[in-house]
Parts: C-alpha cells; structure tokens; sequence
C-alpha cells in the first residue's frame, strides 16, 4: 500500500494513517482501539545445499517464549475451536475455527476478537506492568525518559484535572481558529502542527521513491472525516445511516464548542467533505505507485492547482520552499485531484472552514478533553464506525498514548523484559530460512525469463530483515512532557515529531530506522529500504510456539515471514529494485504475465461476499492477496525443507501439511463487529480474515491434496483456475 498518506502528515490530514511499510494484520489489529486516536502515532511496509542447517535449526528453537503468552493446545492447535461437521473444501475457516466462532464473545470495548486482539492485549497487560514499575520509584531514581513516560501516563491518567481544566487548555487555539478571516488564515490554520487539524491537502516527509538515499516532501488528498471517499459517495443503506450518525456528530461537537444552530452548520461542512470525497482519487489508483509519483518544482503547485496559497501553506508549517540545489522539489500524489481540490478550497467560505477545522480540532484532542467531548467522539468513531459500547479502560489507553509518543522510550524497557538477546538470533535464523526458500522459488517458476529471474533472485539477496528492536534507539531529549500539561505534552509531541524530520529533510536517509514500536503485533516490508520488519510483539505464541509442532510454527509465523517477504514482489512491491528504487527491472512479457495472473486473482476476490450486497474489493487488497498467498505458499516449501528429506509424522491423525493449513487457518481465527467489518471491507487494504484464510490456500494444490478437496466442495478450483505467482 506504498503511498502518500504512509508520511506522518504537518497537518492532521486524514484520519486513517497508513504505514510507510505494509503492516500485514487485518485492520489495523495491532492498532490502538481508542486512547491515541488523536496523536502522531509512528508506524511508518532455504537452498537445498544448505538443507543441514534448515533442518537443524527448524522452528522448534526459533523463539523463546513467555510464560505469559497464549497457547494452543498440546501440540500448537486448538482442536476444541474446531467444527469436524463442515466440510473442508466448504468452508475451511469455519473447519479449523468454527466452534471458536460459536462461542467467541466480543468485549464491548473491542471491535473484534481472536489470535491478534488476544496478543494485543498481552502487549497492553505487559506494557501496563512496566508503567507500574515506573510509577512505584522515587521520582529522582528515574531515567530522564522514564520520567517522561510515567508524566505523560499520570498526566493522561488524572481525569479530576482534566475535568477541572474544562476547556481552558484549548480556548486560545478555538478562539484563534474563530477568529480566522481570510482564506489565507484558513491555509495556515490546516498547516499548523500544534493545531493538529484537519487540512484539504496532506504534507509529509519520506524517502524519495526513485531516489532512496533521499528525504523527499509529499503531498496528497486529504481532509475527510469518515474513513474513505465511499462512505460519501456510496449508494449503500448502512452507509446512507453512518453518514446521518456522523451528521449528528458533527452538530454535537459543533454545540459542545458553544456554537449555535449545529444542525444547519454540521450539513455544510458534511457537503464540504462530500464535494472533497467527489474529487479525490480512489484507493485502488492511489495504491499505484507510478500513478502517485509525480515531482514537480514548488512553483509549479501555483500553476497546478492556482486556488490554493502554496506559500502560506508551506510557511505555515515551517517547510523551506528551497533547499541546497535551489528550488524545492516536492511529490504529488493524486495529481489530477489537486486543481479540483484546491477549487473546492477557494469556493468554501471562510465560516464554513472555520467550523470544520473546529471539529476536527476536537476530535483530534477528544482523548484530553472533558468526558463529554471524549464521549460524543467515542459515539461516533468507537461506536457507529467499529460497533463498540463501551470505551477501552482508561489505563490501556494510556499505555496506548505512551507507545504512541514514547514507543521506543516504552520498547526499550519491553525488551529488557520480554525479548531477550537470544530469541532475536533465533528469529534471525528463521526469516533466514524463509529467504532461502522464496530463493528456491524464483529459481523454479515456469513463467518467468531467464533475465527477470536474475534479477528478482538479486532482489532477495539484498533484503535486510530488522528483529524484535531497533538497534540504535530514538532521543526523546527534545521532547519536553509536564506532568500537569497534558494538552501541551500532545501539542509538544506533534512538533518534536515534526522539527525532527524537517532537520533531516537534505540530509542522507537514516535506514536504521523503525516503522513500528518494539510492542506491536505486527510486521511490515518497506519498498525503499527492501527490508522486511518483525517487532518483538509478534514474535511469540499464538504465531510461534517453541512447544509446537514445527508444521504448526511454519504455517503461523512462517506465513508471517513469507507475507513480509512476499510484499517485495507484489504487484507494487515489485515495481522497486532492490536497492529501492521505484524502477521498471521486469521484461515487457514478465510484466504482462504477471498482470494477467493478478487480475485473475482480483475477480476471485470480487467474488467473495463480506456482508449481504457488501464483496471485497479485489482491486484495494490486491497486494495483501498477493503477499498471503506467495507467503504461504513459501512457508510451505521451507516447511518441506526443513524435513531433510523424510516424511512427516502423523500428529493426533492429522499430516503435515493438515497440520500446517490448520495453522494458518487458526491465526487468522477473529470475530468483527458489523460495523467494523464493513469498516474494514470499505476502508482497508487487507480483506476480512476469513478470506485471507480461504482465498489463499485454495489456489494452492497441496491444501486440495492435503485435505481431498474435490469437485462440488464450495471453493473447489479447476487446477487451470489456480492462480500461482510466487
């Protein structure tokens, strides 16, 4: 999903941040439910000679794990969560999880259950300890950092004071945005960094796509409330009711800022997003990294898009319009949109914007506010939007806030506890085995030349894998946190984010740094750096399991592994070399080999029905599809490596490969809200779990072998139907 809105935005911009890298868990799984929701959260995306060593160092020594973690079973599956009455070939996700499914309950407080949400909060219990450990010390004998982190928390924590604090904290920011006049005004208000509002146009800093040893400025559509330009634009009956519940969120905020008549000015800034959903870019085009890549000399915004003030913009958040070669070069994605755009900009009056940068100015400081602003948001975006009833309690929120603002300051401490040395050389050792067999691959595919193999196997020589932790930890030194200061502390975290990529804008990109904070349970591959990311979160059972079966460990964190490995060579993953540079390496007929087996692969995901008259949309997660099946099908062939040769042993009656599909279908084991499996379907790059499960191995001929799938069983593909990539 490389694209623009992955760079931290100078101005709040869209809500819905995506990862420079390419987080692999289904929506947002590993993201915070509530408490950060209004911060600048950081997330950035086996040869057969040396089968000895596969063999040896197998699985079964990979990773350590915590007495703390979740397991399954007595050999790494859940077998009660199975429902032996359905069929295989019918329904494979209900096969492997279909009690679970039956019994699983949500908490109100979440949007979803299953393998992730039950290792997120393991993450947020673990966290919680460490913030306690802080908490229990003397003032003096804390480190500078666990200062900050336990004022920050304590800040967040004490409610009484906020209560107290009423709206003092941001009346000078609401009186200044009431207070706006002209246009001009209005282009500097979205720019502000300490403001955190909302803004037509989003600015961010990132690696140059063609040039990855440098930083470049990006700029790209923005400025909705609801998570994407469908929510407006879509005929859809349970739409047409989100867009009426966020109508009456906007009056609400409106009349909790002490502003009149909320009804008439909530349905003008409700057409305003509408007329900006109507020109933006759909997700499908703005995946598309040659699409998105358009540079151009600053001064050539005024002529692109004349309505909007560049200069003001810029100046507002700081951003030099010249660098040392002169004239500032930036990237703008969604080209064709901007002059639409910055005409909706120039034909909306200057009271209109007002009252839409006053909301999103309290939606995004709702979590610090009164009880009754974080209340009305939760409403709408906890409820309306992702099902929930009930807010996450509120120290999980704060230790959310902490690895928000201070996550490597809070990872530090997490692998002292939870990641010791020894099990990130093993998890080394592991993606190690996985890279050698995506290298067996390549060497085997019929459809590929000669010369585009080549290359492709030069590719995944270069991959540089990170494990567990960043080796070189950020300075938060800079970042000043009062204990009684809340509201500032987020204002003084967006700016210390954002002065600290403005200093290294026209200096050598720093590759040693991480997308994700050491707790999350996630892992990404990021194009520009060729390299595939595995936090110390994920790291650990229900995905490994030292006491499971070594079919049970390739199936759950070996998939893992071959889905980040995979995402270098998926359809826009593969369009980088493997120094990371956004360049054409593939021979004209790869190329038109690849597209024609991807499209197939798109129909198939079209086909399959989410909700009633709600399908996945084949074009949006086409790269996740991709990455799940081509990391699977990976995972299986270092898993048939790892043998040495000889057959594998039949486990409560189940063979390897069951064992390893079984595997695959129970990480992805989860149960959504309505709501926020509409959310997800609408909104996100990864299909809903069940067809990550079913729309993988299906193409696949082992599962059909494995398991005696058959014609008439309800995902039965013709072997000519069978989409093989990787």
């Amino acid at each position: 999903m490389f694209q623009f809105d992955a760079i931290k935005a100078c101005s709040r911009g869209s809500r819905r941040r995506r990862s420079k890298g390419d987080p692999m868990t289904l929506v947002a799984a590993s993201a915070r439910e509530d408490g950060s929701r209004g911060t600048i959260a950081m997330r950035l995306g086996i040869s057969r000679a040396v089968l000895g060593l596969a063999a040896a160092a197998g699985l079964a020594i990979a990773v350590a794990a915590a007495a703390d973690s979740p397991k399954f079973g007595t050999w790494g599956i859940d077998l009660a969560a199975m429902d032996r009455s359905v069929r295989p070939g019918d329904d494979f996700f209900a096969y492997v999880n279909g009690n679970w499914l039956k019994t699983a309950i949500i908490s109100p407080d979440r949007s979803r259950a299953g393998a992730f949400q039950d290792l997120q909060s393991l993450s947020e219990s673990r966290m919680k300890a460490i913030v306690a450990g802080l908490g229990a010390k003397p003032a003096d004998a804390l480190s500078g950092e666990g200062r900050k982190l336990r004022d920050l928390y304590d800040a967040f924590e004490d409610r009484g004071e906020i209560e107290r604090s009423g709206l003092a904290p941001v009346a000078q920011d609401l009186a200044h945005i009431a207070h706006l006049e002209t246009m001009t005004d209005v282009a500097r208000a979205m720019a502000s960094v300490p403001l955190g509002t909302a803004s037509i146009f989003g600015i961010g800093i990132g690696v140059d796509a063609k040039n990855p040893g440098a930083y470049s400025v990006y700029l790209g559509q923005s400025g909705l409330g609801l998570p994407d330009r469908d929510y407006y634009l879509r005929d859809d009956k349970a739409l047409a009711a989100t867009r009426d519940a966020y109508r009456k969120y906007l009056s609400a905020m409106l009349a909790l800022a002490g502003l009149k008549d909320g009804d008439k000015r909530a349905d003008a800034i409700f057409a305003l997003e509408s007329r900006i959903a109507s020109a933006q870019w759909s997700q499908a085009d703005r995946r598309d990294q040659d699409k998105t890549y358009n540079p151009m000399a600053f001064s050539q915004l005024g002529k692109l898009a004349p309505e909007f003030p560049w200069d003001t913009f810029f100046q507002g958040c700081g951003m030099p319009t010249r660098g040392p070669a002169g004239e500032r070069v930036v990237i703008v994605a969604e080209k064709s949109a901007f002059p639409a755009l910055a005409q909706i900009f120039a034909a909306t009056p200057v009271p209109v914007w007002r009252d839409y940068l006053t909301v999103h100015y309290l939606h995004h400081f709702a979590p610090y506010l009164p009880k009754r602003f974080d209340d009305a948001d939760f409403a709408f975006y906890g409820t309306v939007l992702e099902g929930r009833t009930v807010q996450l309690d509120r120290t999980t929120r704060g230790v959310q806030l902490l690895d928000a603002l201070l996550g490597e300051a809070l990872g530090k401490l997490y692998v002292q506890r939870y990641f010791p040395p020894e099990a990130k050389a093993r998890a080394d050792l592991l993606v190690q085995n996985l890279l050698r067999a995506f290298e067996i691959d390549i060497r085997s595919l019929a459809w590929m030349s000669d010369a585009t193999k080549a290359k492709a196997l030069e590719k995944i020589r270069q991959f540089t894998p990170k494990i567990g932790y960043p080796g070189q930890w950020r300075d938060y030194s800079g970042y000043r946190v009062a204990r009684h200061d809340l509201i500032g502390d987020i204002r003084r975290a967006a700016l210390f984010e954002w002065q600290r990529e403005l200093a290294r804008l026209d200096k050598p990109v720093d590759k040693s740094e991480w997308g994700m904070t050491p707790p999350t349970v996630n892992a990404y591959y990021n194009p520009s750096f060729n390299e595939i990311v595995f936090p110390a979160g994920i790291l650990q059972p229900p995905f490994f399991d030292p006491d499971a079966d070594d079919a049970v460990n390739y199936g759950g964190i070996g998939a893992i592994i071959g889905h980040e490995i995979s995402h270098g060579f998926d359809d826009q993953g593969s369009k980088y070399t493997g120094e990371g540079v956004l360049a054409q390496w593939w021979s004209e007929g790869d190329r038109a080999e690849f597209d024609a087996r991807t499209a197939v692969l798109v129909r198939q995901y079209d086909g399959y029905e989410v909700l009633p008259g709600l399908h996945v949309i084949g074009k949006n997660t086409l790269g996740e599809n991709i990455a799940d099946l081509a990391g699977l099908t990976i995972a299986l062939e270092a898993y048939h490596l790892s043998l040495g040769g000889k057959p594998a042993p039949a486990i409560d009656g189940f063979t390897g490969d069951q064992r390893f599909f079984l595997a695959y279908g129970q990480i992805w084991r989860s149960k959504l809200r309505e709501s926020a499996l509409r959310t997800l379907t609408l909104s996100d790059e990864h299909s809903p779990a069940e067809f990550r499960v079913v729309g993988a191995i299906r193409n696949m001929d082992s599962w059909y072998a494995a398991f005696g799938i058959r014609p008439g069983d309800k995902y039965y593909l013709a072997p000519d139907q069978r989409v093989t990539i990787w």
